[in-house]
């Protein structure tokens, strides 16, 4: 025992170093006199830096900005691209593919990002993520024309796919585990705040000024971040396997060739040999990554975490979730510009009761999660943005005044809030310490996929209904498409209902470690959080 949490056991340059130490703490506990007898020393030579770098309070700052941006970037584009059509060209796929190219590049990459961050150091490849999609976002700006600003899209989703999990991580790491409910809840407030943002700053520049500026806002605050986050922010490792490339090889083909399927299948037929040959393809790629996640010994997403009810069923209602929500904010967006004729920053300001609701209810969200539990206010949240998706169906129309769609956007905009704070800390409770990092990259993953599949499937919906002609058309591909995302943000909700209730165990690892349920007795998350923190020292001393 001793051997493996002395720095010189396999010096103090090698990665694999904090990878051992941290299943060491984790399996002695903060309870077991020899993890006891390994941490305290190390910890008391590692608080200096730890101050130096800011602690929880920067962390949290970092994290949510560099959160802000590439959520932002989700929605951001939507009111905007009625002014893209006109300025650059291009039919509904091509308008689809500015959007989905960034959320598919997003989804493919998210798990390796984060196992990237894991093996060569959390806040290492954060920068490198930032700075990616930093020069990205002003080669967007720059496009002079559709094909090289969906490539720039593209791009813009490698750099936050790299970025975006290791937030969490990061935050998880420097805050203790009583305030992370409260944490998740501010960290989820300002993601709702760029889902808010996205069509209000979209909508507003580009009316204002020019489209390409919902690109260049991320310039300076990129520029801003990095050195911050350089300097405040602490740096931390996972388990120190060695990367699955076989695995992001099958994930990446399979998601690609799934929604290239979907996107093209309106505008293509769905019995052309190339749509045909994308799904299939896709389909068996992905069945290829579910087999080789549960044979291999190092895969990038390990099916054993599925076995875990709670792990399963809230990824299940975070990629349903994200299906419905996005693939109907993408179509009424376009309602509200192109059927109602409000201008881009009206069109944004009045979908603030639906998209801005976070700002308000998602603190106050992961408040009551610590109180009550993540799981009813999660499965609440859901039902209540299925409820919202099926009165908007009920009264959608070309002449729709802004007093009947108010109690839809309210009632969505409160449901999508009781979600998102929640929904990160029973992800990141429903597995153990070292495997948080894959968690969150598996977990944002599926989000973005869901949003890519949501936009793919609620356009070919829209598509085989109706269209862009006339406005009783729109209405008429419109409404099936939002009764669709009330379906599956309802079985999300369901998917929620899964999940362990508080205080129930949950089955034993095959090491012996018991899983428990992801919002079980404080003193569990309690013990979780003094061995990260353990972690963390024996990190800094082994470096």
């Amino acid at each position: 025992m001793a051997q493996r949490t002395e720095p010189t056991e396999n010096g103090p340059g090698e990665q694999r170093g904090p990878g051992e130490q941290s299943g060491t703490a984790e399996r002695n506990g903060p309870g077991d006199p020899a993890g006891a007898s390994t941490a305290k020393a190390p910890a008391k030579s590692a608080a200096a830096p730890d101050k130096r770098r800011g602690g929880a309070g920067w962390a949290l700052v970092i994290t949510s900005v560099a959160g802000f941006m590439a959520a932002l970037d989700n929605l951001v584009v939507t009111t905007a691209l009625p002014s893209i059509r006109k300025d650059l060209g291009g039919a509904l796929d091509d308008l689809e593919w500015t959007v989905s190219a960034y959320t598919l590049t997003f989804a493919v990459l998210l798990m390796f990002g984060a196992a990237l961050g894991d093996r060569f150091g959390r806040r290492r490849l954060f920068l490198v993520g930032l700075t990616i999609f930093t020069g990205a976002s002003a080669a967007a700006a720059m496009a002079p024309g559709i094909d090289s600003l969906i490539a720039a899209r593209a791009v813009q989703g490698v750099g936050a796919a790299i970025m975006m999990p290791l937030t969490l991580t990061l935050l998880t790491a420097a805050v203790p585990a009583a305030r992370r409910g409260m944490a998740y809840g501010i960290w989820g407030a300002v993601n709702g705040l760029a889902v808010a943002s996205g069509p209000l700053i979209g909508g507003s520049l580009t009316e204002h000024v020019s489209w390409h500026w919902i690109f260049w806002l991320n310039v300076p605050l990129g520029l801003a971040v990095l050195p911050l986050a350089r300097l405040r922010l602490s740096e931390s490792f996972g388990n120190g396997n060695p990367l699955d490339f076989p695995g992001t090889l099958l994930a990446s083909g399979g998601l690609f060739g799934i929604v290239y399927g979907l996107v093209r299948g309106p505008a293509d037929g769905w019995t052309s040999p190339y749509v045909l040959t994308a799904l299939f393809a896709g389909a068996a790629l992905l069945a290829g990554f579910v087999l080789h996640g549960s044979r291999a010994r190092n895969a990038m997403l390990p099916m054993r975490l599925f076995r875990s009810r709670a792990f399963a069923g809230i990824n299940a209602a975070s990629l349903l979730m994200f299906l419905g929500m996005f693939g109907s904010i993408f179509l009424l967006s376009q309602y509200m510009q192109g059927v109602l004729g409000y201008s881009p920053t009206e069109a944004g300001l009045r979908m603030l009761p639906w998209t801005g609701m976070p700002m308000l209810v998602a603190p106050i969200a992961g408040y009551l999660s610590d109180r009550v539990g993540g799981r009813p206010v999660v499965a609440t949240g859901l039902f209540l943005q299925a409820a919202g998706l099926a009165y908007y169906a009920s009264v959608v129309a070309a002449d729709a005044s802004y007093s009947a769609q108010l109690p839809a956007l309210i009632i969505s905009g409160i449901g999508m809030s009781l979600y998102f704070a929640p929904a990160s800390n029973l992800v990141m409770s429903s597995v153990r310490p070292q495997e948080q990092g894959i968690a969150s990259g598996a977990n944002n993953a599926l989000r973005e996929v869901g949003g890519a599949l949501g936009i793919a499937v609620m356009s070919s919906i829209f598509s085989a209904q109706g269209g862009y002609a006339t406005a009783q058309s729109f209405i008429d591909g419109l409404r099936p498409a939002l009764v669709v995302g009330a379906v599956v943000v309802g079985l999300a909700g369901l998917a929620a209902l899964a999940i362990p209730s508080a205080g129930r165990p949950e089955r034993a690892e095959a090491d012996g470690t018991p899983t428990l349920a992801p919002e079980a007795d404080r003193a569990g998350t309690a013990r979780t959080g003094a061995a990260q923190e353990e972690t963390g020292s024996l990190e800094t001393a082994s470096r």
